[in-house]
């Protein structure tokens, strides 16, 4: 008798994390839109008790758990354009695996206070983003986009380094809760249900589906 063959087992969902956020080190960018993924991942840290400030492979790191998993939160000091040497610098000292990697960025594509999780996909753009899919050879990463576009343009550098307007920074907190709850639910859950979650079409969006 033929065994019926059966659809393979959904992956397993990793044990430990890599969550990067992606910014400009120093108190000159610490609260300019192109800092979304600092700003969360420090937001991360103040939530759950963890402190990122151990140098080690060209970032801020710090270790803790989420949801009862281990977690290495970091921040690349290498400034955006280069984010991904600190990345794979990080993925090799550390052992981490595409899977276990987590990026949280700005994303001009998303109106402001926007969010949308992707297990994969391209740059879309963004340099960091660029970078960082050049050094691990990949796009098949998990990726939170924080969205900051206002409505008013490209995003130039002088919007993207400036220091927020008084309505950003009054919604601000709000955003990045919802940012760390986004996290917490992909590694709890895992991505394909957070994105059910957290996932809205945005009016405006540009961005690719994937």
């Amino acid at each position: 008798m033929n065994a019926q063959s059966s659809p393979p087992p959904p992956a397993a969902q990793p044990e430990r994390f890599l969550v990067v956020g992606l910014g400009n080190p120093g108190p000159r960018y610490a609260r300019t839109p192109h800092n979304m993924g600092f700003m969360a991942v420090d937001r991360l840290a103040a939530t759950y008790g963890m402190a990122v400030n151990q140098r080690t492979a060209h970032s801020l790191v710090g270790a803790g758990s989420i949801e009862d998993k281990p977690v290495l939160l970091a921040k690349p000091q290498t400034y955006m354009n280069l984010s991904g040497v600190a990345v794979r610098a990080l993925m090799q000292q550390q052992g981490f695996m595409l899977d276990e990697l987590i990026v949280i960025y700005d994303d001009h594509d998303l109106p402001w206070g926007g969010l949308r999780i992707r297990a994969r996909g391209s740059a879309g753009g963004h340099h960091g983003m660029e970078s960082v899919i050049r050094e691990v050879g990949a796009e098949e990463f998990v990726r939170v986009r924080l969205g900051i576009d206002l409505g008013q343009g490209w995003a130039d550098p002088e919007f993207l380094l400036a220091p927020m307007g008084e309505q950003q920074r009054q919604e601000l907190d709000a955003f990045l809760d919802r940012a760390v709850q986004a996290v917490a639910t992909i590694i709890s859950e895992g991505v394909e249900k957070a994105m059910t979650r957290f996932n809205r079409r945005a009016l405006g969006e540009t961005s690719e589906d994937g």
